[in-house]
């Protein structure tokens, strides 16, 4: 016996209802599925690289018509005592008055010496820390600085146009003079008096 339209319609609509709720069914199923695991680990960074440290101090002696200079203390003192330095750096004729330079290096310097701080100071390739610290010696006085501009400036001419000067407060009883300029030079220098004092114990 052949089945009604309506048998038919309602067959169907029973097969599409069937197969919506097992849709449904597998809709659900994946959307209750457990979320992926969140890693928890911290992102690698490249480690810092540590800038090297600028130099904070500059030791000239003038001596037999050369300029030597030192960001060594230990070698400074040295030099000043027996006027010798192990390694070295020769300009012939780099002084600001054709002075033959002579750089005193450390034993780690001597492979690249053209790669000082010291060096590329003089050089005007490298500026020099608001904290810097200067010493010269030369026509048996020391003088003092706590600007290295001002440290070009006397090493050109020879004598500074401002000073506080102290006769025979050297450590061999040297005349020691602290240069200043013409934005300190109303007031005592006493910060860099302090300073010498500590360097020459």
């Amino acid at each position: 016996m052949p089945k009604s339209p309506f048998a038919i319609t309602l067959l169907t609509s029973s097969i599409v209802l069937s197969l919506g709720v097992a849709l449904s069914g597998c809709s659900a199923t994946a959307e209750q599925s457990s979320p992926a695991p969140v890693s928890t680990s911290k992102p690698m960074t490249a480690p810092k690289s540590e800038a090297p440290a600028m130099i904070m101090e500059v030791y000239e002696i003038h001596h037999e018509g050369r300029i030597n200079l030192f960001y060594d203390k230990a070698l400074y003192h040295e030099f000043a005592q027996l006027h010798e330095t192990p390694f070295r750096l020769t300009r012939i004729g780099a002084g600001p008055n054709g002075e033959t330079v002579v750089f005193g290096l450390t034993d780690k310097d001597k492979k690249k010496p053209d790669n000082v701080d010291l060096v590329k100071l003089f050089d005007g390739k490298m500026a020099a820390p608001a904290d810097f610290y200067g010493e010269m010696r030369m026509h048996g006085r020391i003088y003092v600085f706590d600007n290295y501009e001002d440290m070009k400036q006397v090493r050109q001419v020879g004598e500074p146009s401002y000073f506080y000067s102290e006769i025979g407060s050297g450590p061999n009883g040297e005349t020691v003079k602290y240069v200043l300029n013409s934005s300190n030079n109303k007031k005592r220098p006493d910060a860099l008096i302090a300073k010498f004092k500590a360097h020459n114990r």
